[in-house]
Formats: structure tokens, C-alpha cells, sequence
């Protein structure tokens, strides 16, 4: 049984066991997991299933409720291939995962939100966002890897 004191894990650990965690999910399912060498694309791994099609998944942690963001441009929502692996820690439990394709962003919610940072003074770069509070996580509920991983693996993969 692994610790679930998540307090103990710094910022860079979370998101590297979060990393790790996803990938460990994915392979139980039968899935290839490739790493990549140079995260210089937002892409953590790639995976193939047994029909040969692969997916690029982008993975984000999150202790509790708050923000997480994809930037833009390492992050194309027009690319179906292409889905954000969410894990968020609550102490003492087994983080909540979520799988979530890219094209939850083509229309912006409360919960999906696109920000472009257009505005003088305004220094960020464009984003893809998930607000994540205890008023809208039922909202997360459809993207349970549980469930998101039947569609993923019976999902057609555009090439």
C-alpha cells in the first residue's frame, strides 16, 4: 500500500508520481506506454493500443481543488489523438484520475475554460484550463479513467 500522506511530496514529485501513476493505469489495461526523453512538446508519454494506434497524453496534477492549465501551444485541442491525464490528491486516499480528451475545450465552460491573455499587461501565455472546485467536480465525473478508458480503447483514432 503506498503512502498517502501527499503533504510529504513536493510540487515536483506529485506531478512525477502523478506521471508515473497514469502510466502504471494505461499498462494495466494492456496498453504500450512509450516515454518521452525531452518534455519540450507538453507530450509525458505516448500510448499504444493492440490495434496499433497511438494517443499522446499530457499529464497534470493537483493537490485537492484548484486550477491547472495546458499551454496553447503545447496543447492542440484539434488533434484527436490527444488527452489530458488529470490526477487529483486528497490526503489519506488513492488520487481521483481522470482521462480526459482534448476536445472537452471546443466549447468553454465553467469548468473548461480558454484563456487568451490579450489584454495590455497581461503576460501569460494562451491556456487551456480546469477549475476544479467542490461545487463543479461532479462535472469531472464522465472523465473517470474508470469509464474514459472503455471509450479510449474502443474509440476510432483519426489519423
Amino acid at each position: 500500500m503506498p503512502n498517502m500522506n501527499w503533504t510529504v511530496l513536493n510540487t515536483l514529485q506529485l506531478g512525477r508520481y502523478a506521471e508515473y501513476f497514469a502510466k502504471m493505469e494505461f499498462a494495466s489495461y494492456g496498453l504500450e506506454v512509450f516515454s518521452s526523453e525531452v518534455d519540450d512538446r507538453g507530450i509525458d508519454f505516448i500510448v499504444k493500443d493492440k490495434m496499433g494506434r497511438f494517443s499522446e497524453i499530457q499529464v497534470k496534477s493537483l493537490r485537492g481543488t484548484g486550477y491547472v492549465f495546458a499551454q496553447k501551444s503545447k496543447f492542440n485541442i484539434s488533434n484527436p489523438n490527444l488527452y489530458l491525464a488529470l490526477l487529483i490528491f486528497k490526503e489519506g486516499r488513492m488520487p481521483d484520475f481522470f482521462l480526459i480528451p482534448s476536445a472537452a475545450w471546443e466549447v468553454p465552460n465553467e469548468v473548461f475554460v480558454d484563456r487568451i491573455y490579450d489584454k495590455p499587461g497581461q503576460t501569460s501565455k494562451p491556456e487551456y484550463g480546469i477549475n476544479i472546485s467542490n461545487r463543479n467536480y461532479d462535472i469531472l465525473e464522465i472523465f473517470k479513467f474508470e469509464e474514459s478508458i472503455k471509450d479510449f480503447l474502443s474509440a476510432p483514432i483519426e489519423a
